[in-house]
């Protein structure tokens, strides 16, 4: 090697490095938090901020029938690793688009609906907002104040134009303001995407309620605005499927076309499998197959073919009465806890005479309660309890259990009664 390309240690001599301008991003508040949790070496310490079911001894549940399907899978000599269709498993998305959808959806019926296996819901969200910001007119987009926060971020890097927020949550009630959501899908331009939480809001966990989506559905077809919901955690939120997709169902019965993207980490606790599915209801047959056409060039440029584990689990379910109805049962159990610790949180607070009112707790669905904490205050959780939230004041309620139910509503007690979140005061 020449004696230019090497030091006097004989090592190559390193160019500058042509990645010198590229600058540090922001991290993840999730993910930061909970890498912040880890390294607190704390022995009493709780991490309430990562969406994921827990059982009351706090640890991971694989579903049995998730176990019993795999089994199953391991001694099937037939399943091998050949790739998938671009579009997916068609058992599958047929299975997923049905549960959405119901099975005697007018959609379903007519043949007006179709699903396109992603990588879970948010795979779903981008592949389907690429498809509308490519290839129909979008003249503003649309989340609730506050949303999940991919939403905006995938608004954003696919430079949608008119990003805004709808308002959602009101402060003062813990509770949906109607009104402002109402009055600014008024003012909404034509043609605009309206981003819709069909059940469990992330992060309030502030549900309309069906005479409110009635009303919000009048609007939004008044005003031609185009509904795309983010279905996460159907049959999770309530334990029952039809409430959970009562909102997409009635929109679709309307003859409004929608996009919906399905998750299957909640609902079937395989996080890491990455299963979702892209519906879409459409009001003309003869517009099906160019869509589809298009979503299969772009999937082919994303991840070109889904992954089959999770997929096939989630269709051999769906498709098995027996395993459909055990399945049933576990996503009740998921919610019937949530709901426990959520009123044993209530309890806890109301017996502790913690200043505010906190019915909020019970009042809303789902895996995340938005307790009204201020970041002041969730400071003081974590360096005094070590008790880990968002900085939202997001909580997941299936990281409380009965062990620690007490311990962390005498936390939130106290951060309450002796922090200032008024800065007036």
């Amino acid at each position: 090697m020449s004696d230019s390309l090497v030091n006097s240690d004989k090592k190559p001599r390193l160019a500058p490095s042509r990645f010198s301008d590229v600058s540090q991003a922001a991290p993840i508040p999730v993910f930061a938090l909970t890498a912040a949790f880890k390294e607190d070496k704390n022995p009493v310490k709780y991490n309430l901020g990562v969406g994921a079911y827990r059982t009351d001894e706090n640890e991971p549940w694989v579903l049995p029938v998730v176990k019993d399907v795999e089994k199953q899978m391991a001694n099937d000599e037939t399943l091998n690793h050949e790739y998938l269709p671009v579009m997916g498993l068609g058992d599958f998305t047929t299975a997923a688009t049905k549960l959405l959808l119901g099975e005697d959806s007018p959609a379903i019926l007519e043949n007006r609906a179709f699903g396109v296996q992603t990588l879970s819901g948010t795979g779903a969200l981008r592949l389907g907002l690429e498809f509308l910001i490519e290839h129909c007119k979008c003249t503003a987009a649309y989340a609730s104040d506050p949303t999940w926060g991919n939403h905006n971020n995938i608004f954003n890097k696919l430079k949608y134009p008119n990003v805004r927020k709808y308002r959602y949550w009101h402060a003062g009630t813990k509770g949906l303001d109607i009104d402002g959501m109402l009055e600014d899908l008024e003012n909404a331009p034509e043609d605009a995407l309206i981003m819709l939480h069909a059940c469990a809001h992330n992060p309030t966990g502030v549900d309309p309620t069906q005479e409110q989506w009635k009303k919000i559905a009048e609007v939004m077809m008044r005003k031609k605005l185009f509904p795309f919901f983010d279905c996460a955690y159907t049959g999770f939120a309530t334990g029952d499927l039809e409430r959970d997709r009562w909102a997409v169902t009635y929109f679709v019965s309307l003859g409004m076309e929608i996009f919906a993207s399905m998750s299957f980490a909640k609902n079937f606790g395989l996080y890491n499998e990455r299963v979702g599915n892209l519906v879409v209801v459409v009001n003309n047959t003869d517009t099906k197959n160019p869509i589809i056409s298009q979503m299969t060039r772009t999937v082919r440029v994303m991840w070109s073919n889904p992954p089959n584990h999770g997929a096939r689990i989630v269709s051999t379910v769906l498709n098995n009465p027996t395993l459909y109805a055990q399945w049933k049962d576990h996503i009740k159990t998921m919610a019937t806890r949530i709901f426990e610790m959520r009123q044993a949180l209530y309890q806890r607070l109301q017996t502790l005479g913690t200043p505010g009112t906190w019915n909020h707790i019970v009042d809303q669905i789902g895996m995340f309660s938005y307790t009204g904490l201020g970041p002041n205050q969730v400071d003081f959780l974590r360096s005094k309890h070590h008790v880990y939230i968002m900085k939202s004041g997001r909580v997941n309620m299936c990281a409380i259990t009965t062990s620690n139910v007490d311990y962390i509503a005498k936390a939130i007690h106290e951060a309450v009664s002796t922090v200032c979140e008024d800065p007036k005061l």
